[in-house]
């Protein structure tokens, strides 16, 4: 297969944005770097190419990048993770506008995440916690949202209306403008499907999405973002995948604020300072269907404040030097109540816990090489202090040819939940953060990459349900070992079509868990990580003519990979998931500023399961219009 894909890679020629480094990147090294001298592994994907291909969420615009797996619990709307290469889903800091998403711990669900307003998303791929703190263990996944610049100033309108299968609807509206010193864009929308169960399914999903760029001066430019999320999910399955509840919902709702300005105090000098917060209110209710059912719901509020200040020095030959501080503040108040027959168990938490960050970052530039050095010493009020670092190097050969090699390490700390949870669960506030170390190397020529990677984890958090009396149920286990090779090409076979293809191996083993005796547990010695396939193959052709009609073909092949069947047996829960292909089709055809749209995500309805117990969507079609703004 890799003999394959090299052959693929080699018979094209011109690199197409969608799959390869941008001139600069941001993410890799939080300042502005020349992509050739980034010693990580990067991706850009751009926010066009994804409206294009008919994209709605992020977690769409990433399963088929490099080292990334996906999974979601059936249903549009369904909790949605993300795991890259062979981490935890909670492994994978992901950034709007520099304001972290994940709740505290790293936790995240990407079904609401939309790609409105996106510009470009960048994927940083090995532990970042030098530059992130805590969560970015595995890597990083940064979006950036668009603002008009360099025009009249005078507005420009733009909607898009869609229907499809499933009872599904999706309409914006969005304003985008700006002049040399103001540029703005602001968009609303609002996504809504009867989901793919017979009852209790529906989803509904808005949001409000703004972003303001001012540039008083040349040396001065200041940034304002604001999101507004309020999302309903209404499903009908139990813990095995099976529809049996005809009441149980969830739902989410709150802001995302961003601010930060940039001075350029001289020549080669620079300083920025910013801040974000991010707020949620969480709402589970799942009221009995009959006599005598269970009763569980739980009211929660969340927030990650974040304020950080960082001055970059650069030589305007590639040598540049970073220095910078960060302080984050993680807070959490809720309440709930789980009742059965066997008791009532009432819980409650108001938890609150800070950090304050220190790092230094180097780029050395000489010639043909250059040379990463990176460090950080994160203050954590309740786990002390932890420190992490990362060092890189990248050599340019002639024709084109451009070597790299990386490490680091990386942390994350536990989650609220894990340390202070009560009644049905009990916490533990002795947890340590989880840790991790990696080594990469790889090789870059135009459109094509190659990288083999090796990770270990280590005091990773597992789950006893019946814990000795007075115990804690989640402890620390050491440890697990990820490693494997990622390979992209793309290219242009002619004017008019072009095409990419991105394959990862993926090889993971636990090498040690607290329960080795417990075939259903998530850390079986010697068997591999859940939900982490061995092989996932994506290729792509766009087609495009006359810069009005454009035609995506793309395709995902995600080979076999373990999980957990709660269906069967205790004892025999541990099973073998065959693999599936999801073959989608997008279309655009444009009439002046009028984009006829259509598109077809499983296009040949394969209906093997993604998770044990867990239906499909089937072929999800949508037909549609867009009222472009530029």
């Amino acid at each position: 297969m890799n003999v394959t894909l090299l052959v693929f890679a080699l018979a094209v020629q011109q690199p197409q944005d969608t799959v390869v480094l941008k001139p600069v990147v941001v993410t890799a090294t939080r300042v502005p770097v020349a992509a050739e001298l980034v010693a990580s592994a990067v991706t850009v994907l751009r926010g066009a190419d994804l409206v294009a291909q008919g994209v709605r969420t992020v977690a769409d615009a990433l399963e088929t990048v490099p080292g990334v797996h996906i999974a979601a619990t059936g249903s549009v709307g369904g909790q949605t993770s993300l795991f890259m290469r062979g981490g935890q889903s909670n492994y994978v800091k992901v950034l709007l506008d520099g304001v972290p998403l994940n709740q505290a711990g790293g936790g995240i669900d990407l079904a609401n995440l939309t790609t409105d307003n996106v510009d470009r998303i960048e994927i940083v791929r090995g532990p970042a916690s030098v530059l992130y703190g805590s969560d970015a263990m595995t890597g990083v996944v940064q979006i950036f949202t668009r603002v008009g610049a360099g025009g009249t100033g005078a507005p420009r309108m733009g909607a898009e209306l869609r229907a499809g299968t499933y009872g599904s609807t999706d309409g914006a509206i969005e304003l985008l403008g700006g002049t040399p010193r103001v540029g703005y864009a602001a968009r609303v929308s609002r996504f809504s499907s009867d989901g793919l169960y017979a009852y209790n399914n529906q989803y509904r999903n808005s949001v409000v999405n703004a972003r303001v760029q001012l540039r008083p001066d040349p040396r001065t430019d200041m940034s304002l973002a604001y999101r507004y999320g309020d999302d309903v999910y209404h499903f009908p399955t139990d813990g095995t995948g099976t529809p049996v509840d005809s009441n149980q919902h969830a739902a989410e709702r709150g802001p995302l604020f961003s601010v930060s300005a940039r001075r350029v105090f001289a020549a080669h000098l620079d300083a920025r300072i910013s801040a974000g917060l991010k707020e949620a209110r969480l709402l589970y209710d799942n009221p009995p269907d009959s006599a005598g059912d269970v009763t569980f719901w739980s009211r929660d509020w969340v927030r990650r404040a974040t304020t950080s200040a960082l001055v970059n020095w650069n030589s305007g030959t590639g040598t540049s030097l970073a220095w910078g501080i960060e302080y984050e503040d993680e807070r959490q108040r809720g309440t709930s109540l789980f009742s059965a027959s066997y008791g009532t168990f009432p819980d409650s938490v108001r938890v609150q816990r800070n950090t304050t960050g220190y790092f230094t970052q180097a780029v050395i530039a000489a010639g043909r090489a250059a040379l990463t050095l990176g460090g950080r010493l994160d203050d954590n009020s309740q786990f002390g202090t932890h420190a992490t670092y990362r060092g890189g190097l990248v050599y340019r050969l002639a024709a084109g040819v451009r070597l790299r090699a990386s490490v680091g390490t990386g942390f994350k700390e536990p989650t609220f939940y894990e340390n202070f949870a009560r009644g049905f669960v009990t916490g533990n506030p002795s947890l340590d953060p989880e840790r991790s170390r990696s080594w990469e190397a790889g090789i870059e020529r135009g459109g094509i990459a190659v990288a083999y990677f090796n990770q270990r984890f280590r005091d990773l958090i597992e789950y006893n349900p019946a814990p000795p009396a007075g115990q804690p149920n989640y402890f620390n286990v050491d440890g697990a070992v990820a490693d494997g090779i990622e390979i992209e090409g793309a290219g242009a076979f002619s004017r008019a079509v072009s095409g990419s293809l991105r394959y990862t191996y993926l090889h993971t083993r636990v090498v040690e868990s607290g329960a080795p005796g417990d075939p259903d547990g998530l850390f079986v010695p010697g068997k591999s990580l859940i939900r982490r396939p061995a092989h996932t193959l994506a290729p792509q052709i766009v087609a495009a003519w006359s810069h009005r009609a454009r035609v995506t073909i793309g395709a995902l092949w995600v080979g076999r990979r373990d999980d957990l069947d709660f269906r069967r047996p205790v004892g025999q829960r541990r099973v073998v998931v065959q693999p599936y292909t999801r073959v989608n089709v997008a279309a655009e055809y444009g009439l002046g500023r009028v984009v006829l749209t259509g598109s077809a995500a499983n296009v040949f309805n394969d209906q093997r399961q993604e998770l044990p117990g867990f239906r499909v969507m089937g072929r999800v079609l949508f037909l549609g219009l867009r009222l472009a703004v530029d």
